[in-house]
């Protein structure tokens, strides 16, 4: 059970987790006794409240979600860690389809993480070299170690098409001061790894993690992804060429992170939480504020904190 330190950090938890799930999560506001937020859910924005007071200690309200549907995908998803979403994209026990064509599927690391860049990869695949996916271990890169998850990568790349797209800090920045909403951003990301896998690979299926709306990353696309069948899920990493794309977009994640420990004398924790606020002023105080764009998501909540 996750234990919150105030409703800033319980803030901080409840953003990872929604994000981590594809839900796009407003600024907070404070309030009195708390602060509130608003998540976007197919398109549609729900209010949720934090309240702290020495009696109750930090609580979560949900008093402003009328739709019980939202409202049991919600509470699921802070029950399990994951959303238990009506799809027919999913066959009943919640396991994504897995086609017997070539097929590209795409994922991302880093999104939910204040330092380090954002992520993108793609990986193609046909019939038999999913087999092979399957035979090394290919799986969700959230249930991988990190030493795991770099022999796997060296596996895949050497038995796969792929490309990887890192969006370093700086230039990560700059895009988001532009587009103004992390989805978008995603998508952007997204679109450009499709592009450069079409140049190297002659397939027209895609698969991707859904986040937001599904025609933000067609949106994105350029004249040769227009005429992809493009096909979005939650929990697409169930699919073995999601599966793998994951990988390799934590392998240059975590190596990017790695990087930047090194070029800066001092660890980053990965993710949002309060470890990582105390990592920020850290770093501020050793290399000033204004390098903090260099190593770090400048729209978290964190940033407002230093």
């Amino acid at each position: 059970m996750y234990k919150a330190t105030d409703k800033y950090n319980y803030y901080e938890y409840l953003k990872s987790v929604f994000e981590s799930s594809g839900i796009e999560v407003s600024l907070y506001q404070d309030i009195n006794y708390g602060l509130q937020f608003s998540i976007i859910i197919n398109e549609k924005k729900y209010l949720i409240r934090v309240y702290e007071n020495k009696k109750n200690g930090i609580k979560c309200d949900l008093s402003q979600i009328k739709d019980k549907e939202a409202l049991q995908l919600i509470e699921d998803l802070l029950h399990t860690g994951s959303l238990k979403m009506v799809s027919a994209d999913i066959k009943a026990e919640g396991k994504a389809e897995e086609p017997d064509y070539g097929l590209i599927g795409t994922d991302e690391s880093g999104k939910g993480d204040y330092f380090g860049p954002l992520v993108i990869a793609g990986v193609y695949a046909d019939a038999e070299i999913k087999k092979k996916l399957k035979e090394i271990g290919a799986a969700d890169s959230k249930t991988l170690s990190d030493s795991r998850i770099r022999k796997l990568a060296e596996e895949i790349t050497g038995i796969c098409k792929y490309s990887v797209v890192i969006i370093g800090n700086k230039r990560y920045n700059e895009l988001y001061d532009g587009i103004k909403n992390l989805n978008k951003l995603l998508a952007w990301g997204h679109a450009r790894v499709i592009e450069n896998m079409l140049e190297v690979v002659d397939c027209s299926n895609v698969l991707s993690d859904q986040f937001g709306s599904p025609d933000l990353i067609k949106n994105a696309l350029l004249e040769k992804g227009r005429h992809i069948r493009l096909e979005q899920r939650h929990r697409a990493e169930e699919n073995v060429v999601v599966a793998a794309a994951s990988i390799l977009a934590r392998h240059e994640y975590v190596k990017a992170m790695n990087k930047l420990a090194e070029e800066y004398g001092m660890e980053f924790p990965k993710g949002s939480s309060s470890l990582v606020t105390e990592a920020a002023k850290q770093f501020v105080l050793l290399h000033g504020k204004d390098k903090l764009s260099n190593v770090a998501k400048l729209h978290f909540v964190i940033t407002g904190k230093l």
